[in-house]
């Protein structure tokens, strides 16, 4: 899922640099939106392996 988030950061800068604003504030929002379900699993994840060897 981290690979998605890098995928569509860098088509959101492209996008940028060229100028188109719309695709490149859907692609970053995009990005933000599976950043955070990526931090909020990793969390979880953590979460689990630390009660798991207790």
């Amino acid at each position: 899922m981290l690979k998605w988030t890098v995928i569509f950061l860098i088509v959101a800068l492209v996008a940028a640099v060229l100028g188109f604003g719309g695709i490149a504030s859907g692609a970053a929002s995009i990005a933000k939106i599976l950043f955070f379900i990526f931090l909020v699993l990793f969390v979880i994840s953590l979460i689990m392996g630390f009660v798991r060897k207790n």
